[in-house]
Order: C-alpha cells, then structure tokens, then sequence
C-alpha cells in the first residue's frame, strides 16, 4: 500500500489531492489522505466580500472530495517526523506516509509590528473575515498594506459601507505592479469610492484606536485590517527539511524536496524556482503546481521519468468592489503587459476566469485527463 498524506486543503493542496484520486482511480494499491484545520474550504479570492457581510458559498472540503475516495482527516498539522515518516495531528494521532505533500500555505505576517495580532483583523480564513465583517460600520477602517489584496478590502469595504471612513495605506502607490492603464484606474476607483490613500508611510505600531507611523504621526481607528506580507508554518523548517530565507521548502524541478525528495511542495509554502526567479505565491500559479506534483506522484508509482514543472503569468485580476475591476495581463515572469481590462468587461472576465476554483475542481474530479495539461490561461504546460 502506498500511503500519500497531503497536508492544506487549500487550492494547491486539494487541487493535489483531487487529481491525483482521480488517476489512481483503479489502484487498489494507493491511499490518499487529505488534512486540513478546519472542515470549511477558503475561497481566499472571496475573502474580501465575506469581510464586507456579503453571502459567498460555503464549500466544505468533504463535499468537494465527494466520490473520490481520499479520506478526510480534520485536524491541526503539530509536527513531522521527516525521518521516520509520519506526521502529527492535534498532538495525538500520527499519520505515517510514504509520499507527503506539503501544501500548509501562508498566513499574514505581522511583521514583528507590535500589536498587530492584538488588534488588527486578518483576511487569513473565512472565521476571520466574519469577524470582520462584524465590525464594519459609521468609523474609520485603515487597511494596512497598499498591495492588491489590500486595494481589493479598501474598495470592497468603501462601496458596502459609504458611511465608513477607509484609509489605505502603505509604502507603494496602490496597483505600483500594474501598468499604467491599470495602475491609473485603480487609483480613480478609489478615489471615486471615498477612500483615502496614504502612500510612502510604514505602520510601527497598531494600537487599539489608531496605527502609529515611522514619521511620527498617527491614523485614528476604529477598525484595523493588516494586509502587508505573508509567511508559512515554521514546521518545514523544524522537520529538518531545507527551506529558503521565507521558510518555503526548496524544491526541485519535480516539486520535490532538494533534501527530503518522498516530500513534494506545493503552493504558497514551496520556493520553486523557474527561469525567471521563484513563483509568489498565488492561486494562479499554486493550482498548476498542485497539478504537477499529483502527476509526478502518478509518473513515480508507474516507473516513469519526473517531467519539469514549467510555469508562466498571464494576469493579474482585481476587484474594484462589485461593479468594478481590472484585469491587468503580464509577461511570463509577471511583468505587465501593455494590454489590460477595466470595468464591466474586467469584472466580467474576473468572475469566469478566476472567481471561483470549484468547477475546475469539479472537472478534474470528474474527468481525470483533464488533469495532464493545466488549461492554457495558466500558461502551465507538461
């Protein structure tokens, strides 16, 4: 029996877990077990309507592995024993494995800024936009962070709540990685939405009615959403496996381990390097890796060569609210492009391309082949 633990329900991981059912369908000889915190699946690209109170869908991972057969596990990762293969849930049961894939993705980053896990909301999971949600209102929320995550809270808040008082800040201009089209609608949206932006300013300090700033000064708050910089799970790290400076494991071109090859890395918590640097982590680029890695496990069991994972950029969608967006296409290496959508037409084409991966999952459930060539809008080819 081949055991193959796959840890994170996330897009990557369930994404792995959910081909590689599908093309070991008629193995009687493989078993897939999925882990996961928490029985609920995080549509993250929803986050920021179920901040706002907005009604998403509320998937359960058990519902989307439905007729798969890979056994759910719910439950907390505490620890892996690399050496001995095994993998601790909750501090008591331990799941052994042969082949472990490794897919615990990112949380916010506090960035060692005092007060920030004391009073400032995170977008980290649906539990935590609720709370969020919970505490929208007449006031000022200060979204910290300038990147597209935080212009996506700043503009969807502003437009559910016109009676909110909603200051963006950071150090970068909001959309600085779009190109100039995109960038200058971003900035009109805001403006159009009531939301105030502060550029060039760095948060030293949350406290419980305003953020202190590096120059001195301060933003009162009501409200706190801290948007700036991700990390991972220390427990790569602690299982002895080799990890970059971020604590990402370090793959090879198979989405392997460089030190621990029986473990495969996928998603946020990888550091898989392509021709032009190392992928950010996205849902973009973290479902194709999820791809790969289930068919390189498939390509092991049968005997056969691993194949490079090759991976490319093709946009960069934002919301503006609900009526409003861009769409802004990029290079290869995520560099934009000249071309880019805006409005209706973007809102349009951000909702079929990207607004939700259940179908995709639905397919690939439905029709193992499907999971060979990851479709084209995600520039991944094996």
């Amino acid at each position: 029996m081949r055991r193959i633990v796959v840890l994170g329900a996330g897009y990557a991981g369930l994404m792995t877990a959910v081909v590689l059912a599908a093309r070991t369908r008629r193995r009687a000889d493989v078993r897939i077990t999925l882990v996961n915190a928490t029985g609920r699946f995080t549509e993250r690209l929803r986050l920021h309507q179920t901040a706002t109170g907005q009604q998403t869908a509320r998937l359960r991972v058990p519902d989307l592995l439905e007729g798969t057969g890979v056994e759910f596990v719910r439950g907390r990762v505490t620890g892996i024993d690399a050496a001995a293969r095994t993998v601790r849930v909750d501090g008591e049961r331990v799941l052994p494995y042969d082949t472990l894939v490794y897919a615990l993705g990112a949380v916010a980053d506090p960035a060692g800024v005092p007060g920030v896990e004391d009073h400032a909301h995170t977008l980290d999971s649906a539990r935590d936009a609720e709370l969020l949600a919970d505490r929208l209102g007449a006031g000022t929320v200060v979204v910290c962070g300038s990147g597209l995550t935080g212009v996506e809270a700043a503009a969807e808040i502003a437009e559910r709540h016109p009676e909110a008082d909603v200051v963006l800040l950071g150090r970068d201009e909001p959309g600085s990685s779009l190109g100039r089209k995109a960038k200058a609608h971003v900035a009109a949206a805001l403006d159009r939405l009531g939301v105030r932006v502060l550029s060039g300013v760095e948060v030293v300090k949350v406290l419980p009615d305003s953020v202190e700033l590096a120059d001195g000064g301060d933003v009162r708050a009501d409200v706190v959403l801290w948007t700036s910089g991700v990390r991972v799970s220390p427990l790569a790290a602690a299982a002895g496996l080799e990890v970059d400076g971020r604590g990402r494991i370090v793959t090879d071109a198979a989405l392997r381990s460089v030190s621990h090859p029986e473990v495969y890395a996928v998603g946020d918590a990888a550091a898989v390097r392509q021709a032009f640097g190392v992928l950010h982590g996205t849902c973009q680029s973290g479902m194709p890796t999820g791809v790969h890695a289930a068919g390189s496990i498939v390509r092991e069991l049968t005997g056969k060569r691993l194949e490079d994972f090759r991976f490319g950029y093709y946009h960069a969608p934002v919301s503006l609210g609900r009526h409003d967006a861009v769409v802004q296409f990029t290079r290869p290496d995520g560099e934009p492009r000249r071309s880019a959508l805006t409005g209706r037409i973007a809102v349009w084409y951000k909702e079929t391309v990207s607004g939700s991966p259940w179908p995709t999952y639905r397919r690939l459930r439905t029709f193992p082949g499907m999971g060979s060539v990851w479709p084209r809008g995600g520039r991944y080819t094996r």
